[in-house]
């Protein structure tokens, strides 16, 4: 069994070739997910937002506005190490509790991670591969642009992570992201035969 993670700055596309390590058979765990669902089902989390950044960032029936705090998060650097004060402790004892389940249950001989924050949480010890997906920052921001946010919210959120160069220093596979969906897919094949073969799983 190997544990893959696959990190990147935001809108290079990580979880488009976590998808397509998915449809070779890999259990896949999304930190987006496993977050949204840590604000949804824990109420302590979410009070604990409102009482850091007000009222504005829920709705009339009380549900979180993720654009409107995303905004506001990282706006800046003090702002966004409130937000991650609260929300990546109970989001890591998550996704270290679904790693573990994953292990456990020896169904898949493949896990992936999907988290953008790898490295700043320092889960990469826990990882046995890490794959560091890059892209040029004009296609990061359009993707963010495409997916809602404002170009000054993508450069925003893109500040705040570490450079490409330095989180590419830090894997074992980097897949280069600037050309076609096609080209995307036969570099992510060609990174899961390599660990496959490394790994000894066939």
């Amino acid at each position: 069994m190997i544990t893959i993670g696959i990190y990147g700055r935001i809108g290079s596309g990580k979880s488009e070739v976590a998808k397509i390590f998915a449809e070779s058979g890999a259990a896949v765990i999304s930190a987006d997910q496993v977050g949204k669902e840590v604000v949804d089902q824990d109420q302590s989390v979410l009070e604990a937002l409102v009482d850091a950044f007000g009222e504005e960032i829920v709705d009339s029936n009380g549900r979180l506005k993720r654009r409107d705090l995303g905004r506001i998060a990282f706006s800046s650097a003090e702002n966004r190490t409130k937000l991650d004060s609260i929300v990546h402790p109970p989001l890591l004892d998550n996704l270290r509790t679904k790693i573990s389940e994953y292990r456990k249950s020896k169904r898949h001989s493949i896990i992936v991670v999907d988290a953008a924050l790898i490295l700043n949480w320092g889960l990469e010890s826990e990882l046995d591969v890490l794959v560091c997906v890059t892209a040029p920052e004009n296609s990061q921001i359009e993707r963010m642009v495409h997916g809602g946010l404002s170009a000054h919210e993508a450069k925003d959120r893109l500040n705040s992570q570490i450079p490409a160069d330095q989180q590419a220093s830090k894997a074992d596979f980097v897949i280069d992201n600037s050309g076609t969906l096609d080209e995307l897919r036969a570099d992510a094949a060609r990174v899961l035969g390599q660990i496959k073969r490394q790994g000894k799983i066939y």
